[in-house]
């Protein structure tokens, strides 16, 4: 049978997701965990990889096994074996034609930005941070130009393996509460660095760099050289996948900022 789990982690202490030579990586912490239920070898693949320092609270990853289990032993009994950092949330049995990957239509992904003088303590390791003041409204006004369909090679890292630069971004917005500014970005699929670029392009526009337009101007360019340099991964989070609901998957709760804003 073909299982998937909602899966949730703090990135800050690992090398990314993908499993990589030295270990260190979520999957290679989930992949143990569930052979220790499964009783033998499993291999997950995920939605969305996420690079070193990266977070997810709405991961989704499916995998493969022969043996009969209670959904139950998939989340608590897994969870059992994994470090405190990574937790599953949820277990769903799924027909033999879902790919977690491939089957999914859209991703979510917010970065979580503090924006005062002194950097954060509390935040460390989990949110962005810059000490001048920014402008919501004018970085509000660059997002919109990102909506639609676009070639984003000036916000593409050099060593994206993506078959095309080409994406359609269908929300592109910016939020300040308090000192915490979040920029919500949703897409069918995005380049490497492409969230983070353009968290660092809106961040030029926000202290005064450039004016919102200038974002426009560096998205037609499609020159990574015009674009600012890549933001901080700490503050990065995959909040959301979607997929058709005839799958029958739970829905993804967007939830993260709730206990500090209390409006979200």
């Amino acid at each position: 049978m073909r299982v998937a789990l909602g899966v949730e982690y703090d990135g800050s202490g690992f090398r990314g997701w993908q499993t990589q030579p030295g270990g260190g990586t979520v999957q290679d912490a989930l992949e143990v965990a569930l052979g220790r239920i499964a009783g033998g070898a499993v291999d997950v693949v995920c939605a969305g990889r996420t690079d070193a320092g990266v977070h997810a609270t709405a991961q989704v990853v499916h995998f493969d096994t022969s043996l009969e289990r209670p959904l139950s032993a998939w989340v608590r009994g897994v969870n059992t074996y994994l470090p405190a950092a990574v937790s599953v949330r949820w277990a769903h049995p799924v027909a033999d034609g879902f790919h977690a990957r491939f089957s999914a239509y859209g991703r979510r992904y917010r970065y979580i930005l503090i924006n005062r003088p002194q950097r954060t303590g509390v935040w460390h390791g989990r949110a962005g941070w810059y000490h001048h003041p920014l402008d919501v409204e004018s970085m509000r006004r660059a997002a919109a130009m990102l909506l639609g369909e676009h070639d984003f090679s000036a916000f593409r890292a050099a060593g994206c393996q993506a078959r095309s630069p080409v994406k359609t971004i269908r929300q592109a917005n910016v939020m300040r509460f308090g000192e915490m500014i979040a920029f919500d970005f949703e897409a069918g699929a995005f380049l490497h660095h492409m969230v983070r670029n353009l968290v660092g392009s809106l961040v030029y526009v926000g202290q005064g760099k450039h004016p919102p337009e200038w974002m426009a101007q560096v998205l037609k360019a499609r020159d990574r050289r015009l674009a600012a340099p890549t933001f901080s991964a700490a503050g990065l989070y995959l909040v959301g996948v979607t997929y058709e609901q005839h799958w029958g998957l739970p829905a993804g709760e967007d939830n993260l900022l709730v206990c500090v804003s209390g409006t979200l």
